[in-house]
């Protein structure tokens, strides 16, 4: 039931931790939650339930390796926003294909996605890249339908400042 998500279970894990080393971690430790606590699934949806696994594993494995990577501070002036704290570390590629299928816009966009605060960034993830219905993204995130949108809006409004902030220093 949980094999055909791994690859949607990495990719939201690879978004929250913002390295793949990690993301495989938490997805190895979340299967193993699945795992154990499989008798509580009731059915329904198990990708929804799997990457709500993912998504608490992560969290509580940030909360104990990297708790400042839970707070990303924005101010927001006339001049537009200014990331306070943002992680540029290096972008990891394992194989040649993964780095040709890289191109400028790809790569902007991910690293705009990684400056946003991690409420945003899930949403987006979630909603757009793995194309979960706004009730699946509520259900995993566990917040309601209208928290989403509005997540959706100010994350998306976010991401256009930080490419635009990109766009401008490039």
């Amino acid at each position: 039931m949980a094999e055909p998500h791994l690859d949607a279970a990495y990719n939201l894990a690879r978004w929250l931790t913002r390295d793949p080393q990690d993301a495989e971690d938490v997805v190895q430790e979340a299967y193993l939650r699945a795992f154990r606590f499989f008798d509580g699934f009731r059915g329904g949806d198990g990708r929804a339930w799997l990457l709500t696994i993912v998504r608490h594993t992560a969290y509580s494995w940030l909360k104990q390796n990297r708790p400042a990577d839970l707070h990303v501070e924005y101010v927001e002036d006339e001049t537009g926003l200014h990331l306070h704290a943002a992680d540029d570390a290096p972008l990891h590629a394992t194989d040649p294909q993964t780095l040709m299928l890289r191109q400028a816009d790809g790569l902007r966009i991910e690293i705009a996605l990684r400056r946003l605060a991690p409420e945003y960034r899930e949403v987006l993830v979630l909603r757009e890249l793995e194309d979960l219905s706004y009730k699946d993204v509520a259900q995993i995130a566990g917040i309601p339908i209208g928290t989403v949108m509005s997540r959706l809006s100010r994350g998306r409004r976010q991401l256009r400042r930080v490419l635009e902030q990109l766009e401008k220093t490039a």
